[in-house]
């Protein structure tokens, strides 16, 4: 017993710098390579949705493209089809689509 006791107390931590950094670096890691590029794209996104406008060509999340008609602080009613219109939140719109100058769709 007198053998163990001085072993068992040589093995404590002694709470080095290391081990409390190591957690710190986790964080800042964490930080830039999933807070802030999902930060980046939300706010492309937010201005995406604050620059469409009536006439505009749009795809949304769920696949389905359209001509805005019209467009109101919480919705974006589309044209998908001559004569259907279908209302859907503005939260939904994936991105613009372009006409390029060849005449063939594009994205932006």
């Amino acid at each position: 017993m007198h053998v163990i006791a001085p072993l068992a107390q040589a093995q404590q931590p002694g709470g080095s710098g290391i081990s409390l950094l190591l957690p710190l670096v986790l964080i800042v890691v964490f930080y830039f390579l999933l807070i802030r590029p999902q930060r980046a794209r939300a706010k492309s996104h937010q201005q995406l949705i604050a620059s469409i406008g009536t006439g505009d060509r749009i795809a949304t999340v769920g696949g389905m493209h359209g001509t805005v008609e019209s467009i109101d602080d919480e919705t974006v009613r589309l044209e998908v089809a001559p004569g259907t219109v279908v209302t859907m939140l503005r939260g939904s719109v994936a991105r613009r689509i372009v006409e390029a100058d060849t005449g063939a769709p594009g994205v932006e």
